[in-house]
């Protein structure tokens, strides 16, 4: 069971740190579920306090990773049709690789653009405003990435720590 759980929280690592760039994953809150298996296997002994800690820093990044785009669309003069254009923008980078590993950048700062533009602001606001939530984006995507990779590393060496428990048949 230990091994069961230990793959599955590692799966679940690699979904969080794929969840930190893609809008419909929540990628902080996946890993912090990956961890938690980890610390329910047998082999790795309990410990509330860095459970406690990592679930309070994952739903922190997650609630400010709607707050951050929002703020920067609104510093920026903006709308909330440039965060919705940032949002699709992004599913156009992912369903549609026009542009590469480039497409993730470009494409949320086009929907912005774009979004502001279809609002009926001018063209020096909509690309101001588009500017901020493409700022604001990319700011909650290093965080949640940040977090998801620190995640994974503290997983991977927890893991290896307790490893001979874990792998004891």
């Amino acid at each position: 069971m230990d091994i069961a759980l230990l793959v599955l929280g590692f799966i679940l690592m690699l979904v969080g740190i794929l969840g930190s760039f893609l809008p419909v994953l929540p990628g902080p809150p996946i890993s912090w579920v990956g961890l938690l298996l980890l610390y329910l296997t047998k082999a790795v002994p309990d410990n509330w306090w860095i459970l406690g800690g990592t679930l309070v820093l994952a739903l922190a990044i997650t609630i400010m990773d709607y707050v951050i785009p929002a703020a920067g669309t609104k510093k920026f003069g903006g709308s909330k049709a440039g965060m919705w254009g940032t949002i699709i923008g992004l599913l156009v980078a992912i369903v549609f690789p026009v542009f590469g590993p480039f497409g993730i950048i470009i494409w949320p700062f086009i929907g912005a653009l774009v979004g502001e533009l279809m609002n009926k602001a001018d063209q020096k606001t909509a690309m101001k405003a588009a500017f901020g939530s493409f700022l604001g984006f990319l700011t909650g995507t290093f965080m949640k990435l940040v977090l998801t990779f620190a995640f994974a590393v503290f997983y991977v060496i927890v893991a290896l720590k307790y490893a001979g428990e874990i792998f004891s048949f």
